[in-house]
C-alpha cells in the first residue's frame, strides 16, 4: 500500500518514527514534509498536499501529524473526498475505515507515544471499508455536502 505522511514541527519526530517503522513493515511511504524540523512551520503547508494526494488517489491513505492532531484534522477535512479523523484509540483506528471509509489518520505528536501511534497506524492501514448500505447512504450525504457547499 502507498501511504502518504505529513507533519509540522509538533508532529515531526512522530512522523519520522512512523515513516521508518511503516517502511520496515513493507509500506511504500510518500513524505509530504516537513523534511526537517522547523519550529515556525504551519501544518496546512504539509497536510493539504497530503490530503489532495489522497483525494486524487495518488496515495491510498494518509497519516497527518501535528502537535495535538486537531489542526491536521481540520486542514485535511477541507479537501473534498478526504475523510480524516483524529484518533487515539484502537477501536476508532479501524472502525473509522470500516464504517466511514476514513482515508486520513490524524495523530498528535505531543499527546501520543510512538508505540501507540504505530499500533493506531497499523490498525488504520489494515482496515478495509465494509460498504454496508447504511454506510454508503451516510457517505453519499457527506459527498453531497462537499458539492453543495455553504448555503
Amino acid at each position: 500500500m502507498r501511504v502518504g505522511v505529513a507533519a509540522d514541527h509538533g508532529g515531526f519526530e512522530l512522523k519520522e518514527y512512523l515513516k521508518r517503522a511503516l517502511k520496515e513493515s513493507g509500506f511504500e511511504i510518500v513524505d509530504f514534509g516537513a523534511h526537517s524540523f522547523v519550529p515556525a512551520d504551519d501544518y496546512p503547508d504539509m497536510v493539504v498536499p497530503l490530503a489532495e494526494a489522497v483525494a486524487r488517489g495518488e496515495v491510498e491513505r494518509g497519516i497527518a501529524v501535528c502537535g495535538s492532531g486537531v489542526g491536521a484534522c481540520v486542514a485535511a477535512n477541507k479537501i473534498p473526498g478526504v475523510r480524516g479523523s483524529m484518533v487515539a484509540d484502537m477501536f476508532s483506528a479501524h472502525q473509522g475505515v470500516e464504517d466511514d471509509d476514513m482515508n486520513v489518520l490524524c495523530l498528535g505528536g505531543r499527546v501520543l507515544g510512538n508505540a501507540l501511534a504505530l499500533d493506531l497506524a497499523r490498525a488504520f492501514l489494515a482496515a478495509r471499508y465494509l460498504g454496508g448500505e447504511r454506510h454508503r447512504r451516510r457517505l453519499a450525504k457527506i459527498a453531497a455536502l462537499e458539492i453543495r457547499g455553504v448555503k
